[in-house]
């Protein structure tokens, strides 16, 4: 999934930054702030197309569709604590 790899890779560009912003270097701290919101974007397009997917699913099941959608928000509640 081209989301997917977009995020990883924005990722992997931050790690040299965020060292340099444990170190104290304030640029770099910008640099990484900037960065997280892109990844922010990033992740939000990957959980767009991970929706898409699963209400396409929907659609053809019917009732199984349904409770998936509420297992996943269960799934997803846990996710946060």
């Amino acid at each position: 999934m081209q989301e997917y790899e977009t995020l990883k890779r924005l990722v992997a560009e931050a790690e040299e930054d965020v060292a340099k912003a444990i170190g104290g270097n304030k640029a770099a701290g910008t640099r990484v702030r900037k960065k997280m919101q892109e990844i922010k974007s990033a992740a939000q397009d990957v959980r767009k197309k991970i929706l898409e997917g699963r209400d396409g699913e929907g659609a053809a099941g019917g009732a199984g569709g349904g409770s998936g959608g509420a297992a996943a928000g269960g799934e997803g509640g846990g996710d946060d604590e």
